[in-house]
């Protein structure tokens, strides 16, 4: 009896063991959430063509819009005027870009101008006009805790290319703010596509108005 008394012993310390530790792990901590993925936004739909549009201008060579280390990334950045002058560039942790603002601009523009002429890419040679851009803001500017706006600042430089040498037809830097209606990603996202939009339509009506270079003089 004492020999399996003694043999009982490690059996029932195991049990007791095993009841404990099921018992602790029913009452573990629960392991953190997952993190939260970024929400994906671009500009929209591509803006309205007129009834009946058709390419009818001369064509153009329109380059990549660049820009600024701070701004050639998928963060959606917002700055905060009211507190540090907007000197900070600070990116929505929870929104992002699907592609950069340059990247996404110039899609805008090539949809925009395909309307109402050719568009081909820059240094074919195959166009008497040539587009450069380059953007100097795209944020979600907070003048106040509660007020906002988004605001699209783009340089552009229309040039006639030319074999050893380009005439610059003109040059203009466009800013659209538009007011957002939320202190939030969301809010700074609407403002930005509604500024973008109107900018677009300001640079293809600018360009649009230039005087075309001859075909010949491209050429030289």
């Amino acid at each position: 009896m004492k020999t399996i008394a003694a043999s009982a012993r490690p059996i029932c310390a195991k049990a007791v063991f095993l009841s404990i530790f099921l018992a602790l792990a029913g009452c573990a901590v629960p392991l953190p959430d997952k993190p939260v993925r970024p929400q994906p936004y671009d500009l929209g739909p591509a803006l309205p063509l007129a009834a009946n549009a058709a390419p009818s201008g001369p064509a153009l060579a329109l380059d990549r819009v660049e820009s600024s280390a701070a701004i050639d990334g998928t963060h959606i950045i917002y700055r905060l005027v009211h507190s540090d002058g907007g000197q900070q560039p600070r990116p929505y942790a929870t929104a992002r870009w699907t592609m950069s603002p340059p990247q996404l601009l110039t899609q805008r523009l090539r949809e925009a101008f395909s309307a109402t002429r050719p568009v081909v890419d820059s240094g074919a040679g195959l166009a008497p006009l040539e587009l450069r851009a380059e953007l100097d803001e795209f944020a979600h500017i907070f003048s106040a805790p509660a007020t906002s706006e988004g605001v699209v600042r783009l340089r552009v430089t229309a040039v006639a290319p030319g074999g050893r040498a380009q005439r610059l037809v003109g040059q203009r830097t466009f800013e659209v703010r538009q007011p957002a209606a939320t202190a939030d990603a969301p809010g700074g996202v609407s403002a930005l596509r509604a500024a973008s939009d109107e900018l677009v339509r300001q640079v293809v009506a600018w360009v649009n108005a230039l005087p075309a270079p001859a075909a010949d003089a491209a050429r030289r």
